[in-house]
């Protein structure tokens, strides 16, 4: 480790312990009924209401009291706020429980008080959704989809319909680390891009950070989607699960031992492929499409002062067409971790990490077949420590190792097949960082978040490097190579990544929030394709191709009125993107020995302003969302250097989400989604070479894809309850108006006119209905 990095720990931490000795109370904040730990509950004293501190992942909090006696309160939204008169005469260790608010739809409205911690809270640019408010929103087919709800947010943008893609503040698809349970998932997208991979009955909350990083995440430029799974049930068990018309979906959980462990196992099937087998076309009639997920976690407490946990997943598609071509492809996450309370003061999470992330395709029947392979993955170290050593003070501080494995890809043919088999080298690196940070009170209306993160890459062998190439009429080949021997290091590079927040609290309605960070991102995903697609390639970086660098600063306002019930927000921002990735003219990156050939480098900006309103009044809650942006790039060789938008660059965007609770039985809600389109390389005219017309371009992006525009609804029934069964029936519709929005644009001869070319756009929903019925047995 090295010594500035040990200064730097010391330094914070002779900082953080200045002042006089409080007495400290920790423990874990659980749901009173199901028993799952609480992320973000708030806990404060009467006495210094400013000063307080949010239980961390594991439900953990640690809070130095100001006077002793005192008044600990506790707030969590849609749960009742708690309140503990304390007289403690040493530090002392108190777990709570919250009961979930009961709201009466009759004269009066009950409504939880959503507290001020977007006021307080020196993070910005960060965004948490739970599975409750999320339920009733309609989406595509009646799923419950996180990825979904999260391009409904400002600075969020879908990649279309049908692509599990997305953009956040001008990045890439790429540029976003999506973590399931700390494990990362390179592909977050079922049958091509219209379901996400993440099954909602066994998610418990989903938190997107956009801006202001904390020092912890690394190794994307854009966004952080961290994805936590459910503990489990540790008071009872129960069975829950949906039928609809494409997918269905089966939930088991319960206690391990009462209130010590609990499990969960989640299982989703979708089978779209069934409604081929109507078709009276017999080759569309014996084609397959279909995919599956598991999840599972259990955890168990060994002691007060230690807890384990285990959780996986498993999921795949399957795509054959009349026996001639198929492909499946599909995540697999594992994660064992180990929470140890040294103390009251210092809490420790260790994981273990391993995630894999493969496709496989077959061409040709049986008989002749050939296969083709590529995938990458990951096995990964982390130590998490946090030390709350006053009320003014928490302290953030380890180190995450990842050993990666890329495989480029490889051909596998039978001897009746007339391709050759081919093997490309795989390639190896480790992945290192150290961070440290800490959140500090600097007084009651002025907080900061300060800390740094070390990123370190090395590629290492067994590998044959081309240092060059050179281009000819036949190709583009390298003039020299090195070899080197298993384990041996091919290139190191070093990175420091400050991370810095402010908040300057104006009063108990209005803040000012400020942040910077830099990122730096080694993974690089390649792609022949304007969207993001199964068949993408993961490279890690080398002696050519160099880390991915962003450095963004972002200013906001934060509003919270009527005790939460209204919470608006602004945020601007801008970000400077180095040694971006583009193509050269006639790519080829599948199965390319020299793929690095094919690459350009060159920089990028991104800037923009976010609105988003959330509100939550009498009956209705949901928010709006406004983002204005602007996203260019510049690589040398491109439109003769000139700056250029990128494909993912889109002036306007618009979404507004309402839900209606008509009574205790029937809930109603609606998603409006309108936005400007994106930037796209159009022929600007065509030529005739022989009998052929070919399509002339001039600039790169140059012109728009039409505006997109959508209105989905939805309603929810609560069917007759039991005494220990619960059902409802959830009703939607996506693209209401069926608007034709345009999937792709492609230019052919126009038959009538052999000498032209005319656009064909293509769509992909036009009024898609579904029906999805949910239960959960006690």
């Amino acid at each position: 480790m090295p010594r500035s990095f040990l200064l730097l720990i010391a330094a914070l931490l002779q900082l953080a312990s200045y002042g006089q000795k409080k007495t400290t109370v920790s423990g874990t904040i659980k749901d009173a009924k199901n028993g799952e730990v609480m992320m973000g509950a708030v806990v404060y004293s009467l006495s210094a209401p400013q000063n307080g501190v949010s239980s961390n992942a594991y439900g953990f909090y640690s809070l130095s009291l100001a006077h002793n006696p005192d008044t600990l309160i506790v707030q969590y939204m849609g749960y009742d706020k708690k309140f503990l008169f304390l007289h403690l005469q040493h530090d002392s260790t108190i777990n709570i429980a919250l009961n979930e608010t009961v709201q009466t739809l009759q004269e009066v409205t009950v409504k939880a008080d959503k507290g001020n911690q977007n006021i307080t809270s020196a993070q910005m640019g960060a965004q948490t959704l739970s599975i409750k408010e999320i339920e009733n929103i309609p989406v595509i087919l009646g799923e419950k989809d996180v990825m979904k709800i999260l391009e409904l947010l400002p600075g969020v943008k879908s990649a279309g319909d049908g692509n599990s893609g997305f953009y956040v503040r001008g990045g890439g698809a790429d540029q976003n680390l999506v973590l399931l349970d700390e494990a990362p998932v390179y592909n977050p997208g079922h049958l091509l891009g219209f379901f996400s991979t993440f099954n909602s009955d066994a998610i418990k909350d989903v938190t997107l950070y956009k801006g202001g990083m904390p020092a912890d995440y690394g190794g994307r430029l854009a966004s952080v989607v961290d994805i936590r799974m459910k503990d489990g049930n540790d008071k009872t068990y129960s069975v829950s699960g949906g039928i609809g018309l494409i997918t269905s979906r089966l939930t088991i959980e319960g206690p391990i031992k009462k209130n010590k462990g609990s499990f969960v196992a989640s299982g989703r099937f979708a089978y779209p492929g069934l409604f081929a087998k109507l078709s009276s076309n017999p080759t569309v009639k014996s084609s397959t499409l279909y995919f599956y997920d598991v999840n599972l976690k259990a955890n168990y407490t060994l002691g007060n002062h230690d807890r384990v946990y285990a959780s996986g997943y498993f999921g795949r598609d399957v795509f054959s067409f009349n026996n001639q071509f198929g492909i499946n492809w599909g995540n697999i996450t594992a994660t064992a971790r180990w929470n140890h309370i040294f103390n009251d003061k210092l809490f420790s999470n260790t994981s273990f990490i391993f995630n894999n992330y493969n496709y496989q395709i077959k061409v040709g029947p049986d008989t002749t077949q050939a296969t083709i392979k590529s995938g990458v993955q990951d096995f990964s170290l982390k130590e998490d420590l946090q030390y709350y050593p006053n009320r003014n003070n928490t302290l953030h501080f380890g180190f995450n190792v990842i050993y990666h494995t890329f495989i480029p890809g490889q051909i596998t043919a039978l001897a009746t097949n007339s391709l050759v088999n081919l093997n490309l080298n795989k390639e190896y690196g480790f992945e290192n960082a150290i961070y440290a940070s800490n959140e500090q009170n600097i007084s009651s209306f002025f907080k900061m978040i300060y800390g740094v993160r070390l990123s370190v890459f090395t590629a290492i062998g067994p590998q044959t490097t081309y240092n060059h190439y050179a281009t000819t009429d036949a190709g583009t080949f390298p003039t020299d190579s090195s070899i080197y021997k298993s384990a041996q290091p091919i290139v190191t590079y070093w990175n420091l990544e400050p991370r810095l927040s402010m908040n300057f609290i104006i009063n108990q309605h209005n803040s000012i929030k400020l942040s910077y960070d830099r990122n730096t991102q080694y993974l690089h995903q390649l792609s022949n394709a304007t969207s993001t697609n199964p068949t993408d390639l993961w490279v890690p970086t080398s002696k050519i191709v160099k880390p991915e660098i962003s450095d963004q600063v972002a200013l906001g306002y934060f509003g919270n009125f009527k005790h939460g019930a209204i919470q608006p927000s602004l945020e601007v921002y801008y970000k400077y993107m180095q040694n971006q990735i583009d193509y050269v003219s006639g790519a080829d990156l599948i199965l390319n020995r020299y793929v690095e050939s094919q690459l350009t480098f060159g920089n990028g900006w991104s800037y923009g302003v976010e609105c988003l309103i959330k509100y939550d009044l009498w009956k209705i809650h949901g928010w709006a969302a406004y983002t204005w942006s602007r996203t260019q790039r510049q690589f040398p060789g491109i439109d003769n250097n000139a700056t250029f938008y990128a494909k993912q660059d889109r002036t306007h965007e618009v979404s507004l989400v309402a839900i209606y609770d008509i009574s205790k039985k029937w809930s109603v809600s609606a998603v409006w989604v309108f936005y400007t389109g994106d930037a796209v390389t159009f022929p600007s005219g065509s030529y005739q070479v022989g009998s052929a017309v070919v399509p002339y371009y001039t600039s790169r992006n140059g012109y728009r894809m039409p505006n997109y525009n959508r209105i989905d609804i939805g309603a929810t029934v609560q069917l007759k309850k039991h005494k220990r069964w619960d059902h409802n029936l959830n009703l939607s519709v996506y693209n209401l108006l069926g608007t034709r929005n345009a999937y792709s644009i492609n230019f052919q001869q126009d038959p009538n006119n052999l000498a032209k070319n005319e656009a064909v756009e293509l769509s992909l929903f036009r009024w898609v209905p579904s029906i999805t019925y949910n239960f959960k047995f006690l």
